[in-house]
């Protein structure tokens, strides 16, 4: 028989994971790799669920474990291996300007170029619309860090979507 505490838990995971999921798929690309990472942070989650007191943290500790899992993960050096063949960094471009591609995927595909913090810190503070000092506790780091961070990240994904006005929010 399940306790409170578990019910309590399972009916978090279910109401957080699409959430939770769509924050790790923006910050890595790969939905495989999302689920596996929200399942990791859920487990860290579930083995202190008993000693958090503040049940409206919740969501927040869930989204920083995640980012944080995703961001070491992407320190190891079998993860910055990627596969080539098909999947140039052009491929997509020139299939967007064509209109093949959805403004979506573009946007999902320029974030992929970014190296993992500043893709969190993108998604962070403009999908989550967190602040400086709130993208820097998820993070761990400094409020210095998360600006310098994003404003490199948005000057990369202006060059990389260029024309498409995305990045100012001037899409046709």
């Amino acid at each position: 028989m399940a306790t409170s505490h578990d019910e309590e838990f399972t009916a978090f995971a279910a109401a957080s994971l699409p959430q939770l999921r769509r924050t790790a798929y923006l910050v890595c690309g790969d939905w495989h790799r999302a689920e596996d990472v929200v399942q990791d942070a859920l487990i860290r989650l579930y083995r202190v669920w008993r000693r958090v007191e503040r049940q409206e943290a919740l969501l927040a500790y869930a989204r920083r474990t995640t980012i944080r899992l995703l961001v070491d993960e992407s320190r190891r050096p079998w993860r910055r291996e990627r596969p080539t063949a098909g999947h140039g960094a052009d491929s997509w471009v020139s299939a967007s300007s064509a209109g093949a591609v959805d403004e979506r995927d573009v946007i999902v595909r320029a974030l992929s170029t970014l190296p993992p913090r500043r893709r969190a810190c993108v998604v962070l503070r403009y999908y989550h619309d967190l602040s400086v000092r709130e993208t820097a506790d998820v993070l761990g780091c400094s409020e210095g860090t998360v600006k310098s961070q994003t404003a490199h990240a948005l000057a990369t994904l202006r060059a990389v979507l260029g024309d498409l006005d995305l990045v100012k929010g001037t899409s046709s």
